[in-house]
């Protein structure tokens, strides 16, 4: 006969006698959270009680499928992003990189499946950086520089290294001591500044490329390199005395400038003049000779004739250049005094006066008789 048979005598449960206190009813449990489902999706609760129970209301479908299409919904909505024009951006599916450069505009992914990482790529970005090193002449200077960059490839930038920032930090450190360990201090103070802004900018470059960090060098500012406090006073005395040797070279160069065209012009203006001068004289000799061989053709024609004119034309140009004739008296101890330009100064009045009295009276002057009679003093004063 079985434990539970009804009728049996005693209590033949194999869990024991404990009445209410035994194991719970799996299938009373799950009618109760069914009967609880049913209730939360608007069925009606079926009869309860006793061991034979009533089944459960269907559930409505209606609403188990807008409350999916909600969910759904929203996890579109989710998806959707959008980038900016300055923006760049990369997917990962499942953290693996699925597309390297994502565009400007609208996008969706699946969230929880893709994961959307994005940055700006023009925007001009600076890091400062200064330090102290040592020169390769052993001395030390101090160096402040920034470095200028953007960002030329996201997907690099975001996935490769770990901190693309502190790369270059470190690239720039590395980069500016080989330059400045390579190169005198004189270099770095003065002249060699821009060359080595251009140079630790290459350096810095080639680092980028080599790690790999999206990272493009676009200036590298040297904002200020100078000695260290201690000994920046004899350091400024003596590029001060640099600055005015150089002052002093360009004021020479400017001088020399001006004085050596000047100088050229004036001897080229010299030998133009002595060009015309031998010219001038070679030309006037063989005039010369030209009238010598005429004038000794007449000659040979006309002896006497020819030397009586020669004679003449010498005495009247020795006249023209002289104001004043000595004449020797024959047979007399005394010398004759003509001052010529007395002569010829009176002469050149006295036709000026006589000139305009005759053209007071109307009548023209009579310069045969003006010639021949000789004008006293009584009668210029009665004229």
């Amino acid at each position: 006969m079985a434990w539970n048979e009804p009728g049996g005598g005693g209590d033949k449960d194999p869990w024991g006698n404990r009445g209410n206190d035994g194991p719970p009813d799996l299938d009373e449990a799950f009618r109760k959270l069914q009967n609880s489902l049913s209730e939360m999706f608007g069925g009606s609760r079926g009869s309860a009680g006793g061991s034979g129970g009533g089944a459960a209301a269907p559930v409505n479908l209606n609403l188990i499928w807008l409350a999916l299409g909600g969910v759904l919904l929203v996890y579109l909505v989710l998806g959707v992003y959008q980038l900016d024009e300055q923006e760049r951006g990369v997917v990962l599916r499942f953290g693996e990189l699925h597309n390297e450069s994502v565009g400007p505009g609208l996008h969706w992914n699946p969230p929880l499946i893709d994961e959307v990482l994005s940055d700006n790529v023009t925007q001009v970005r600076t890091r400062e950086h200064s330090s102290e090193m040592l020169t390769e002449d052993e001395n030390i200077v101090r160096v402040k520089m920034s470095v200028q960059y953007v960002i030329n490839d996201v997907a690099n930038y975001l996935l490769r290294v770990r901190n693309p920032d502190q790369s270059l930090y470190q690239a720039t450190e590395s980069a500016l001591r080989h330059e400045v360990g390579s190169s005198v201090m004189n270099d770095v103070l003065t002249e060699g500044r821009a060359s080595l802004g251009q140079r630790v900018q290459e350096r810095i470059q080639t680092y980028m490329n080599r790690y790999g960090t999206g990272i493009q060098v676009i200036k590298v500012q040297m904002d200020e390199t100078a000695p260290p406090d201690a000994v920046r006073a004899a350091f400024d005395d003596v590029i001060k005395a640099r600055e005015d040797e150089v002052r002093f070279r360009n004021e020479a160069n400017a001088f020399a400038n001006q004085i050596v065209p000047e100088a050229r012009g004036q001897a080229q203006r010299l030998r133009e003049e002595a060009l015309a001068y031998q010219q001038r004289v070679i030309a006037q000799s063989r005039g010369e000779a030209e009238r010598f061989n005429k004038l000794y053709a007449e000659y040979q024609l006309a002896p006497e004739v020819t030397r009586e004119r020669i004679y003449l034309d010498t005495i009247e140009s020795v006249f023209a250049n002289s104001t004043k004739v000595m004449v020797d008296i024959e047979g007399g101890n005394n010398l004759m005094y003509l001052p010529l330009d007395k002569i010829l100064e009176s002469s050149g009045q006295r036709s000026g006066l006589r000139s305009g009295d005759n053209l007071l009276n109307g009548s023209a002057p009579d310069r045969s008789e003006a010639s021949r009679r000789p004008v006293s003093r009584s009668d210029r004063n009665n004229r």
